[in-house]
């Protein structure tokens, strides 16, 4: 039985992708609508999306056993650094002084130390979600409407891409068992208790190279570092009603995916403590057994 998920998740997305020629209402560009503020923050999205390089190196090395998962990266990858492109295009066509350079995205490739697998995979599936709600909110504040438009457009993939990611969890549930089941929860509790946090838990904000730190986050890479925390907090204005939206979101698509609902990270934290005291007693009966 062919249980692969890359033939039939390219040809749904194939039937969805987006011109950057055709679909893009270039012609509607209002120069007085964009702001210097507002370019800024593109060229900051724009090399932010830049770093699906490196983080689709650590997929296919994490994941080098799973090939039906590296043949999606083909699609992701495709997708991600054209999100990158079309930002960057548009900077190209009406603010040329804020396009990004390659100096400022090749310092967005760096190397991401080896993570489990399945923790990464529900990672970047929250992620995912996360991001889809940014760019919406982004196309909201901002006043130019093909900007507005591109946003819409990418926030649009974004989402269909953590519907990508669940059925890679799914199918992780089916060939892991219990451990798939622990690795999800442990990060969806810390994705969950988001506004505990200073900082926006995204994958391009966390920590991967040790060796690197502080400077290994995509964030930390940027030009302006401290880019992100200002478009949340003062320019798109997302909220703690805002990310409650996306933390339900989360908390729900978990529900359905365990088959058990939660409403709270604390809920789900409860459940996770029971799976992994579950996942220690079973391998202590199998070490006993041997």
């Amino acid at each position: 039985m062919n249980t692969m998920l890359y033939p039939e998740l390219y040809r749904s997305l194939e039937a969805v992708r987006w011109d950057m020629e055709k679909d893009i209402p270039w012609s509607k560009f209002t120069v007085s609508k964009l702001t210097d503020v507002q370019a800024n923050t593109i060229k900051m999205n724009a090399i932010t999306e830049w770093s699906a390089l490196p983080a689709t190196e650590m997929f296919l090395r994490d994941n080098y056993n799973d090939s039906d998962f590296c043949a999606f990266m083909s699609i992701w990858f495709f997708e991600e650094q054209k999100h990158a492109l079309v930002l960057m295009e548009y900077l190209r066509r009406f603010r040329p002084e804020f396009a990004p350079t390659e100096q400022e995205l090749h310092a967005v490739r760096f190397t991401f130390d080896p993570a489990p697998p399945l923790e990464t995979l529900m990672l970047h599936f929250c992620g995912e979600i996360r991001l889809n709600h940014w760019y919406r909110r982004a196309a909201i504040w901002h006043t130019e409407p093909v900007i507005k438009h591109i946003y819409e457009i990418i926030s649009r993939d974004e989402a269909r891409h953590g519907g990508a990611y669940l059925r890679y969890m799914k199918k992780a549930l089916t060939i892991s068992g219990d451990s798939a089941y622990v690795a999800f929860a442990k990060i969806g509790v810390l994705m969950a208790s988001s506004r505990r946090t200073e900082k926006p838990l995204h994958p391009t904000n966390l920590h991967v190279n040790q060796k690197l730190f502080p400077r290994d986050t995509v964030q930390s890479r940027l030009p302006d570092p401290e880019w992100l925390e200002r478009w949340l907090d003062k320019q798109i204005q997302f909220d703690d009603m805002l990310e409650k939206k996306v933390i339900d979101l989360i908390l729900h698509n978990l529900s359905l995916l365990f088959g058990h609902t939660f409403t709270t990270a604390q809920e789900l934290n409860r459940y996770r403590k029971e799976l992994a005291r579950k996942l220690q007693s079973d391998t202590d009966i199998r070490e006993i057994s041997r």
